[in-house]
């Protein structure tokens, strides 16, 4: 019986190997094979003709090549065929694809041989990624492939798969447009995606039967067959997903995937630890798997190796499939140096991800990427959930309330979000019950969000926490929510459908809920379409004034200050536009949380009012007042200084 405990093991003496060549690779006339398996005595390749089933056609022995390698090349076309390894390292692991598999058979139970020129759509060479000046430019909207589409209320054919985001003009029944067309047409710049690679849970033969948010990997450099048409070829995956990516370039919006390189869905099944037992993995002091990821196991990725596996990882998903930016599930698993590695090799991608983790680890935490080292990442950002908490309330707790929901005396915790979570020398931190300190370095380090696809949706939480407030109050909680986003400093980030005020029917952990529960309902565009038009204004407000998208520290401390007298229930700010290139020269912005009008007082001069409520105005439409604005409840004003 094997040891699963490995405090015996000092993995610092495994060889490491720093070739790029590590895979299966074809070509017409060969196919080369090569793996790292420093404990190994011997290597089986088996090839198969199914991807499932059925006996081995050819087996063969790899060589050992040293700095832990192994290798053979089979002469000949092996193009469509699948193959496992077994690795013998005392005694015989289980048959698995090798670890770095890029193509995959259903349910990835076997690694296919393919052509990856083969699979590139018509016009692939001409793909063009759309350009981001600076990281704080983007609107990030988060989604999962399966939900996007699911439902019979979004018009489109090709439910539940890849290519369900590619299609265009796809309308409600209500005739409003849905899934790509809408994106266009609210106005995001980047589509986040729950996992697309390989993951366990759904059986790809039978992919309407379960339900899944793709956190339990299997196959990190495959994707995931549940969402092709032919789960059975893998190489119909990658052609539909480089499909969806094309389609969203096309429309000059970028493609983030989510990433969970913190944890396996199996610990000592995995490929991992069929390839090379305990290495992969951070162990206990007893020797046992370690957990901070919650999930029975978490990755070392401050092992050479697993740092090289995960770079190496990430550069093909960026090079293969053009896609634009990672986000890193429970990023504080990972060390500090794998995400500078990953910052330094993947110059230009959007990267950003979570700054804590489910569990303890027995890695200190000075030396990972959790949120209060996150200004030792330059270049990287982390959610914060500081904001999220100050606007709808601690996100696990049903009835706790936030500023829009009309919690007072927690003004500090907004003005922490508005300023991206940098230093701000206005800001009094020891009233910021959540982060006493400012952790971002730069704006770009920070994703301000208020809801995603964990816990509540924002329209939930609102409702759970102010079950007696009417359906236009909650229009009204939500717009402002979305007003404190997309106007403030940093990167904005927005949990798709909460621009029609999403619900899951209260559910706040819906990994596994049917698609009764998950689906979007893109009927609720046509109700709650004032909410999704003051959302599409927000975008394009935010993208016509780069006051609201400063890209330095200094900047922000020099050009936003907190100018306006401290009212209860109110935050309010004012902006030098004019020194950073914004045509409205002077702005004050100001937000009310109460359920009453507050009469605010000015700076001195005249202001125009830009927005006020839900009315956004024309440069010269909008209301000249001075000394005092009168503030309508739960909504956001905007003003801007006239000349004279």
């Amino acid at each position: 019986m094997r040891d699963w405990k490995f405090n015996h093991i000092d993995f610092s003496t495994y060889p490491d190997y720093t070739g790029s060549d590590l895979g299966v690779f074809w070509t017409p006339e060969k196919t080369s094979v090569k793996i790292w398996a420093p404990t190994a005595k011997i290597v089986e390749f088996r090839l198969y003709k199914d991807g499932e089933s059925g006996e081995a056609f050819y087996k063969t022995q790899l060589l050992a090549n040293g700095d832990g390698t192994w290798s053979t090349v089979l002469t000949g076309d092996y193009e469509g065929k699948f193959y496992t390894l077994r690795i013998n390292d005392g005694e015989w692991l289980d048959e698995t694809p090798d670890i770095y598999a890029r193509c995959v058979g259903v349910n990835g139970l076997r690694g296919m041989v393919f052509s990856p020129e083969k699979t590139n759509p018509d016009g692939w060479e001409n793909d063009s990624q759309p350009k981001l000046t600076h990281f704080t430019n983007a609107v990030i909207y988060e989604t999962h492939v399966r939900d996007f589409s699911v439902s019979e209320s979004s018009g489109i054919q090709n439910k539940a798969k890849f290519l369900g985001m590619t299609e265009e003009g796809a309308r409600s029944p209500e005739g409003l447009f849905t899934g790509l067309s809408h994106l266009k047409e609210l106005g995001i710049t980047h589509v986040h995606l729950l996992p697309v690679n390989d993951f366990f849970t759904v059986d790809e033969e039978k992919p309407s039967e379960k339900y899944n948010w793709g956190y339990d990997p299997l196959h990190y450099n495959s994707l995931e067959g549940s969402y092709a048409t032919d789960p059975y070829n893998g190489a119909v995956r990658i052609k539909e997903f480089k499909k969806l990516v094309q389609a969203l370039h096309s429309a000059e919006i970028g493609v983030v995937l989510d990433v969970v390189y913190n944890h396996t869905y199996f610990a000592k099944e995995s490929v991992f630890n069929q390839s090379v037992p305990g290495y992969f993995y951070r162990q206990k002091p007893d020797g046992s798997f370690a957990n901070a990821s919650g999930c029975g196991n978490e990755l070392a990725t401050e092992r050479f190796m697993v740092r090289k596996y995960i770079v190496d990882s990430l550069k093909y998903w960026a090079e293969e499939f053009h896609v634009d930016g990672f986000r890193f599930d429970l990023m504080g698993v990972c060390d500090l140096e794998t995400m500078r590695a990953i910052r330094n090799e993947l110059p230009g991608l959007l990267l950003y991800g979570e700054g804590w983790t489910a569990d303890s680890s027995p890695m200190a935490e000075e030396f990972r990427a959790v949120k209060k080292n996150i200004s030792k990442l330059p270049g990287i950002a982390a959610f914060n959930d500081d904001f999220r908490d100050a606007l709808k309330g601690d996100h696990g707790s049903k009835k706790s309330k936030g500023f829009v929901s009309g919690l007072d005396l927690h003004e500090e915790a907004v003005k922490f979000g508005v300023a991206a979570a940098v230093h701000h020398p206005q800001i009094v931190y020891d009233y910021v019950e959540s982060s006493h300190v400012a952790w971002a370095g730069q704006p770009a380090q920070c994703i301000n969000y208020v809801a995603c696809h964990d816990n509540y949706t924002l329209w939930d939480k609102l409702k759970l926490s102010c079950p007696k407030s009417s359906d236009e109050e909650m229009r009204k909680m939500v717009k402002l929510a979305g007003a404190l986003l997309l106007t403030s400093q940093g990167i904005p980030f927005l949990h798709s459908g909460m621009e029609f005020c999403r619900t899951k029917g209260g559910h706040h952990n819906s990994y596994k809920s049917p698609d009764s529960v998950n689906q979007i309902d893109w009927s609720r565009k046509k109700e709650y379409y004032d909410v999704f038009e003051y959302f599409q204004k927000l975008i394009q407000l935010r993208k016509q004034h780069p006051a609201f998208r400063m890209t330095d520290t200094s900047r922000i401390q020099e050009n936003l200050s907190f100018c306006t007298e401290y009212k209860i229930g109110t935050v309010s700010y004012c902006l030098n536009g004019d020194e950073v290139g914004d045509f409205w020269k002077n702005i004050v912005v100001l937000f009310n949380g109460s359920r009453k009008e507050v009469s605010h007082s000015l700076p001195d001069g005249k202001f125009r009012i830009m927005v006020n409520g839900d009315e956004f105005f024309e440069e010269s439409q909008g209301e000249v007042v001075s000394k005092e604005v009168v503030l309508t409840p739960v909504s956001m004003t905007i003003l801007v200084k006239t000349e004279g």
